[in-house]
């Protein structure tokens, strides 16, 4: 018999937050993929998986993630996933994939990351949010009774469910904040980097800095303060185990449909918000104007191309948009859109192997700027300028880059941050960048701004 997914119509709209506060207390699992607060548009998905986990450590030998995405995927390939839709999730793999794992599997040296370099969790049911319509259905990987009995199951649970109180977050003191790089040494930082690129090692370094945060926190309450401070369309929280994802990401790493058709927006220059409308519209315009910043994402355009076309169909691979600014609640974004068709028996998997790492995560060459980043950096990033999202049982997959993301640990918090350096860059200027970058991240943990800046 042809395993098959159900879907449902729940008789009631609960806001996702509400829903997540209900169903994930206690729970060591739960997924909230975001489209993000006060949501008009988008989908939203949220379960509670208990079932399968993949997880990797490049410090344990070789690297099985993907083969053993792909094998569970190309099993799960006579599923009946009809009743999905085509922009949405038809259940599946759901977790994300650190930097280090990449850097391992590139052959660049790699420091050790204090959490796992994949980590995936099988869903088998989840509910989706769609924000247009204001429509809450039920997706189900298994047979109409057991579709029935979920469906039931969570009407009496969300019948009361309501929408948690954000909370003032209680301040933390200076002496819990380290910087992996002081100030003063990641402008240092910026200029060996301006030197690598002079010496024509480099066209393009994708510098990054840490903070770590000591203390207790509760993933759903930092959550819900990041996500009203930093609005995205790609955000998420995600708990598996002793770690939780909090990500206000903005930028798509890869998306692609259950026909082959992969979309990536890689994101290279930055502005923060003005004072006012004409400042704003200012800042906005010196972006776009930026030779800088131009050059800067057109190198990471050319990248991704060069990634996607390992596995694309012959001459499919185009630029949709060039260069466009996206504005975001604390940052203006210049961004692009690169897109093919995947060749016959490449799939999602696939993909993700040939480009994991995002090259906006980088620099360019590839190779290269990681093997320069790698001496620089003096530590893991791990989870930070991964990417996390999910892989479809249909072929689909929709994964975000994580950034604008905060990890959480029984010991405490850690941010990345960071920023593209081109010959253009100047030291000072970069340093204020990763600043406005994780400003609303620290203070979603309760972190004033005079303790970092």
């Amino acid at each position: 018999m042809t395993r098959q997914v159900q879907r449902v119509r729940m008789p009631l709209w609960v806001d996702p937050a509400a829903v997540y506060a209900t169903l994930a207390q206690g729970e060591p699992r739960a997924i909230w993929l975001d489209a993000g607060p006060h949501a008009t548009t988008g989908l939203s998905y949220i379960s509670i998986p208990t079932d399968i986990l993949l997880t990797e450590d490049v410090e344990s030998g070789d690297i099985t993630i993907f083969e053993r995405l792909r094998s569970s995927l190309e099993h799960d390939s006579t599923v009946d996933s009809s009743v999905a839709r085509e922009d949405g999730f038809a259940l599946g793999w759901v977790g994300w994939l650190g930097y280090e794992l990449a850097a391992h599997t590139a052959g660049v040296p790699t420091a050790t990351s204090r959490t796992p370099d994949a980590l995936f969790v099988y869903v088998d049911w989840a509910l989706e949010f769609d924000h247009e319509l204001q429509h809450m259905d039920l997706l189900v990987l298994g047979a109409p009774e057991e579709l029935t009995y979920k469906q039931e199951e969570l009407t009496a649970v969300l019948s009361s469910a309501h929408v948690p109180l954000i909370t003032e977050p209680e301040p933390v003191s200076a002496t819990e904040v380290k910087w992996r790089h002081a100030p003063e040494h990641y402008t240092s930082l910026v200029t060996h980097c301006l030197d690598a690129i002079r010496a024509g090692d480099a066209y393009q370094l994708c510098l990054t800095n840490e903070v770590q945060v000591v203390g207790s926190f509760d993933p759903l309450e930092v959550y819900l303060r990041l996500r009203e401070a930093n609005p995205s369309h790609h955000g998420g929280l995600i708990k598996l185990e002793q770690l939780a994802l909090l990500s206000s990401s903005p930028e798509v790493f890869l998306r692609i449909d259950a026909d082959g058709h992969l979309t990536t927006k890689p994101i290279k220059g930055t502005r923060k918000r003005g004072a006012d409308v004409s400042g704003d519209e200012a800042l906005a315009a010196e972006l776009l104007a930026s030779e800088k910043e131009r050059a800067e994402n057109l190198m990471i355009v050319d990248l991704m191309r060069n990634d996607v076309g390992k596995v694309a169909q012959l001459g499919t691979v185009r630029v949709d948009s060039l260069l466009e600014v996206e504005t975001y609640e604390h940052v203006h974004q210049l961004v692009s859109t690169v897109s093919a068709e995947l060749a016959l028996g490449m799939s999602a998997v696939d993909a993700l192997e040939a480009c994991f790492p995002a090259g906006s995560m980088t620099g360019a060459p590839k190779i290269s700027a990681m093997t320069i980043l790698h001496g620089l950096e003096q530590g893991p990033r791990g989870i930070y300028s991964g990417a996390f999202g999910y892989l479809g049982i249909d072929g689909s997959a929709n994964l975000a880059m994580v950034i604008r993301s905060i990890v959480l640990t029984p010991v405490g918090a850690s941010i990345g941050t960071g920023g593209g350096i081109t010959s253009g860059s100047l030291p000072q200027a970069e340093l204020e960048e990763t600043w406005v970058k994780v400003a609303p991240l620290l203070r979603a943990l309760g972190v004033a701004s005079s303790e970092y800046s």
